[in-house]
């Protein structure tokens, strides 16, 4: 199991270029709700700065309306070679055209990593596993869940190192491969539409992303990354796969030019990719990614 240590280290895995390209201001960029060119089909912002009290109220909104929320989700344990703990939830609501429902896969950051089954909904995790559970959401938007909980991070690491950032290492990672046997087994279980899978998830889960839509290009109907850390992936793969990249451009911990150049890299392999980079948010972009009124309209209308 990996240690709180180490866990700072796979956060702090990106390459010494990258935090010194955290100044370069690319033209691709999306500034809160300027554009560019290539973004010109992105959905609206929520209204206000980032930092403004309308756009704060709606942080705060959503905090008092999901507190319970986590206490609907029941604790799995998915078994093969070895274990992962999860977490699932299930809609009441079964009405859809073909009678499935969508999924969602949530990847935690650091702060969740353990085999608890517990820390991957607490902390800032609670933006983007109890989004989708809201009774409004799920009235226009039901669909399941599914919250794996890995120990060894989703993409592979070198854990011999001792000092310095964690070196990322080609091929599927641990807790990628168990979350991937996951969703395979609920697609046999219950009766989710293929069509519409989608994977999100914040820091180390934001690099868990990038890395499964590259592990599994047909799998997935779009996907959501936020201020993802590094991986072997620079975003090219998969570039059809419909996207939508969150990042802080005063991100402390995951510098912004990780997200920059994933996504330049993505335009250039034919891809188009939305991009929000918040001015003036740190590492905790999720809470302003998960409480964009957009962000499930736009996701639940992509499927394959």
């Amino acid at each position: 199991m990996i240690t709180r240590r180490t866990a700072l280290r796979l956060m702090g895995s990106a390459s010494s270029a990258s935090l010194l390209a955290v100044t370069r201001l690319n033209s691709f960029v999306r500034i809160a709700s300027a554009s560019s060119a290539a973004d010109d089909l992105a959905p609206p912002l929520a209204p206000g700065t980032p930092n403004s009290p309308e756009r704060l109220a709606l942080i705060d909104a959503f905090r008092k309306q999901s507190g319970a929320l986590e206490k609907k989700f029941e604790p799995r344990t998915h078994k093969s070679d070895t274990v992962m703990p999860y977490r699932f939830f299930r809609p009441e609501s079964s009405a859809s055209a073909n009678g499935k429902l969508p999924l969602v896969v949530y990847l935690h950051g650091s702060g969740g990593l353990g085999d608890d089954n517990l820390k991957q909904l607490g902390l800032g995790n609670i933006f983007g596993t109890r989004v989708w559970l809201l009774p409004e959401n799920q009235k226009r938007f039901p669909c399941y869940v599914a919250v794996p909980q890995t120990d060894q991070g989703w993409v592979r690491y070198d854990l011999t190192q001792t000092e310095g950032p964690a070196k990322v290492l080609p091929g599927l990672g641990q807790g990628a491969r168990l979350a991937l046997q996951i969703i395979d087994a609920l697609l046999r279980e219950f009766p989710i539409d293929g069509r519409r899978i989608y994977v999100t998830g914040q820091s180390m889960g934001g690099a868990g992303v990038w890395h499964v839509i590259a592990q599994r290009p047909n799998l997935f109907a779009a996907a959501v990354p936020c201020c993802a850390s590094s991986s072997t992936e620079d975003g090219a793969a998969s570039s059809n796969t419909p996207l939508w990249n969150f990042h802080g451009d005063s991100d402390k911990t995951v510098p912004v030019s990780l997200s920059r150049d994933r996504i330049a890299a993505r335009r250039k392999a034919g891809g188009r990719p939305l991009y929000t980079e918040y001015p003036g948010v740190d590492h905790n972009s999720w809470q302003w990614a998960y409480t964009e009124p957009a962000l499930l309209p736009w996701l639940f209308a992509q499927h394959l």
